[in-house]
């Protein structure tokens, strides 16, 4: 029996090519950032720079604890603030994205809109004004700086109506609320435990954006002892000769939370974009 082999045709060449170089190009900065956690200041600035790692990792840790004594401390931290405004995101946009899905109210189509015309404005555009509401009641230097106004984002609230919309048919509300549980019980009980993977999907955008923002803490935080983990790190390219291996080693620190948490929730990422963003 003849064994027919399937042919890859050019252009499929040619996609998995492009394919293939962009994620090399992708993962570089990745790469040499764990391979110069592990190199001496000179031999990250030689020509050419290594390639591999090295057997420097503990010296550059001992670097950054003696120039960074905090480090711990901030990335401490960041996980508060990045957990705290994780959680309050997910309680509020499921909430907010539920209330727009099910419930049928006066102004709900043009208030959705205003809540979409948000994602339109830059970031930078709501820094002078936060920082000035922040000094007025206090919160300067704070973390509720932070938290609060990270409670509830307009992506979060939009990806919970589509897929409350898709994943929760109304004759289930109905019913729940006929045999007398109330509305918020329908939403704890029924909707949030047939929900989890589009909280998955918001859960990992959401820490990773705020574990990464720097805008934000530089312009809130003034003690050294609060900064979060890029502010921190940014601190050390001011102290005299910058220590590339010991900014890489933090660096390279912070992000293995990130992937760790990146790997257990990826399949929930996908399953929460792809399921939320078609209309059953």
């Amino acid at each position: 029996m003849a064994v027919v082999t399937k042919r890859i045709s050019p252009a499929r060449w040619l996609a998995y090519t492009v394919v293939g170089l962009g994620g090399i190009v992708m993962l570089a900065p990745f790469w040499f950032m764990f391979v110069f956690a592990t190199h001496t200041n000179t031999e990250i600035l030689s020509v050419p720079p290594p390639m591999w790692f090295g057997n420097a990792f503990l010296d550059n840790v001992a670097l950054l604890l003696q120039k960074l004594p905090y480090f711990w401390h901030n990335l401490g931290w960041s996980f508060y603030i990045a957990i705290a405004v994780t959680v309050l995101n997910l309680f509020f946009c499921s909430l907010a994205g539920y209330a727009f899905s099910m419930y049928h109210f006066r102004f709900k189509e043009p208030l959705f809109a205003v809540v979409m015309a948000t994602v339109m404005l830059p970031a930078f555009v709501g820094m002078i004004p936060t920082a000035l509401v922040m000094s007025w009641i206090g919160w300067m230097n704070n973390a509720k700086a932070l938290i609060v106004p990270g409670a509830c984002g307009a992506f979060g609230i939009f990806l919970m109506r589509q897929y409350i919309g898709t994943a929760i048919p109304k004759e289930l509300t109905e019913a729940a609320r006929l045999d007398g549980c109330g509305e918020f019980g329908i939403y704890w009980r029924i909707v949030l435990p047939l929900i989890t993977p589009a909280l998955g999907t918001l859960g990992l955008i959401t820490f990773i954006g705020t574990w990464n923002n720097f805008a934000g803490p530089l312009i809130i935080f003034r003690d050294m002892d609060k900064f979060t983990v890029p502010l921190a790190l940014r601190a050390l390219q001011g102290t005299g000769q910058v220590p590339w291996g010991a900014i890489s080693a933090g660096s390279a620190i912070a992000v293995v939370p990130l992937m760790i948490l990146f790997v257990i929730a990826s399949r929930r990422l996908i399953e929460g974009l792809t399921q939320g963003a078609v209309k059953g």
